[in-house]
């Protein structure tokens, strides 16, 4: 795929979307923080089920801390490796308050020492709350780069790196987000929805789906 292709599939996904988002709710960094680690391998519909509860009765690190892994497990229950979540939570809420005077670092490196954060957790709380131009390649990001020959690649690491050398400087900062609402509703694993896509015709992808008959 050449520049000319890749920077017209960003105007038209920043057409469709303006100011794009994370579908996580959160009010803090910390908040985000705490739901990005719950997010692994778990919908933000669950995690924002779980979060509504939870930070009603804790949301800085002091108070997750003063709720313990018993005291938080009810409120994560339903979301899938809850127990090594909490104690990551925990463990995490506690380096914070040793090491960061309780607030969420900004940098790669101090983020990926928390407990249970690692590149792609780090690359989320760097790019939502802090505005880096960093992007967390999950399971839609990968999906959508290697399908649409945007940025094919074996592994998230080299899907990652080659987003970050070939998506135009401009829309570096929501590209994360613009391809993953692409992925999660669109271009999805089971059957992508091309005949509604706004980049069918730049997509390189050769099994594109065709609509119904009517």
């Amino acid at each position: 795929m050449n520049a000319a292709k890749r920077r017209a599939i960003f105007v038209r996904l920043r057409e469709g979307n303006p100011k794009p988002r994370t579908e996580l709710v959160y009010a803090t960094p910390f908040e985000l923080l705490v739901a990005v680690i719950l997010s692994a391998q778990a919908t933000d519909k669950s995690v924002n089920k779980a979060t509504a509860s939870l930070f009603r009765a804790a949301h800085t690190p002091a108070a997750i801390l003063a709720l313990g892994v018993k005291g938080i497990t009810p409120y994560i229950k339903s979301i899938g490796l809850y127990n090594s979540k909490a104690k990551n939570i925990i463990a995490t809420s506690e380096a914070l308050l040793a090491h960061h005077a309780g607030q969420v670092p900004k940098t790669r490196e101090a983020l990926e020492q928390l407990p249970g954060v690692g590149r792609k957790t780090a690359n989320v709380v760097m790019n939502t709350a802090f505005g880096e131009a960093t992007i967390a390649v999950d399971t839609h990001i990968f999906r959508v780069s290697n399908r649409t020959g945007l940025a094919p690649g074996k592994t998230v690491r080299v899907v990652e790196d080659k987003l970050m050398k070939f998506v135009p400087p401009e829309f570096l900062k929501d590209a994360h987000h613009w391809l993953i609402l692409h992925g999660r509703y669109v271009c999805t694993a089971r059957k992508p929805a091309c005949p509604r896509c706004r980049i069918a015709d730049l997509c390189e992808y050769r099994h594109k789906t065709k609509a119904a008959p009517p």
